[in-house]
């Protein structure tokens, strides 16, 4: 630890994107040996989705190569348009009207690139009221405009949630980047790391812990697979995995696993609710229907992140007194 800490913090950053992508190198060369040998339908479908998962692993690696080393502006920007794509896969998916154009065009080209410029300027405090104070109230004036009250409320709660989501929790990411913590200078990367890898853990786990416990859906009209016993290991899965990577945070180990524990948390319970979404949208993802409507499956990849990075966010600065 001594010698890590006295590296640069160029150098420890560098070192973080060496062990990073030699791990996803080692992953990946695991999983094309696995796949030279006969299989059977059930053992190369879980290939198959395997492979999706690593590839999305790999772009989001680069990206966030990408992001670190262009510097913050082009991190903000480049969340900014992950933003982008994820309201937009979730505006395709959900019911909207004519009369909901203005309101769309609102979130899109005004909203987003506001929030993303609030961030970038680091108005935190404007930053975290924008969106739940003044769009909010904003989106139905201006949907009311539209002089169509057929389910008004519902089309006008859809596009707020869709802006929640997808344009204030993902814009709290990058907002980790900026945060300018004690002895902590320009080390937002690991922050930002850190919350990406604690809620996987928790993801993972909790899908494996459902697989392998007896299942006691909370919800089976929703998820057959969520059990609060599935998400309490979930969870303490991110908590033990946050605590063991306290040394590149600026948490001591207990913090570092309580912060883990409350983010992982946070990513598995966004992911339930995404599910309901899902359910009440008609499709099993959100890239399910890419042919028709554009939509990729981004927003199934980011949905735990856009939950647990606010409520981690916030953690942070209530820690340090900011």
């Amino acid at each position: 630890m001594g010698a890590l800490r006295e590296l640069t913090v160029t150098q420890q950053v560098g070192l973080l994107f060496v062990l990073l992508f030699g791990v996803l190198a080692i992953v990946t060369a695991i999983a094309f040996g696995r796949t030279l040998g006969e299989r059977s339908d059930a053992q190369l479908a879980a290939h198959v989705q395997f492979k999706r998962d690593l590839r999305a692993v790999w772009a989001g690696a680069l990206l966030f190569w990408v992001s670190w080393a262009s510097g913050a502006f082009v991190s903000t920007l480049l969340f900014g348009v992950i933003s982008f794509l994820a309201l937009r896969e979730f505006v395709t998916l959900t019911h909207t009207r004519r009369a909901d154009h203005r309101s769309l065009l609102l979130a899109f080209f005004v909203v987003l690139p506001l929030q993303y410029v609030i961030v970038a300027t680091r108005h935190f405090d404007l930053f975290t009221v924008f969106i739940p104070v003044y769009v909010f109230l904003a989106i139905p004036v201006v949907s009311a405009f539209g002089n169509d009250p057929h389910r008004f409320l519902e089309r006008t709660a859809k596009i707020q949630w869709g802006i929640t989501v997808c344009v204030y929790g993902m814009s709290h990411a990058p907002a980790l980047l900026l945060l300018d913590l004690p002895a902590y200078r320009d080390r937002g990367a690991f922050l930002v790391l850190y919350l990406v890898l604690v809620v996987a853990v928790a993801q993972i786990a909790q899908e494996a812990a459902s697989r392998r416990l007896r299942r006691r859906p909370v919800a089976r009209a929703i998820s057959r697979s969520f059990s609060w016993r599935a998400w309490i290991v979930g969870a303490l899965s991110a908590g033990v995995v946050g605590a063991a990577l306290y040394w590149i945070t600026p948490f001591k180990p207990v913090p570092a696993l309580l912060m883990g524990f409350v983010a992982g948390a946070s990513g598995t319970l966004g992911e339930f609710v995404m599910k309901a979404l899902k359910r009440d949208a008609g499709v099993r993802s959100w890239g399910g229907q890419s042919s028709v409507t554009g939509a990729v499956g981004l927003l199934d990849r980011v949905a735990p992140l856009c939950f647990a990075a606010p409520v981690f966010f916030h953690s942070v600065r209530w820690y340090f007194g900011l």
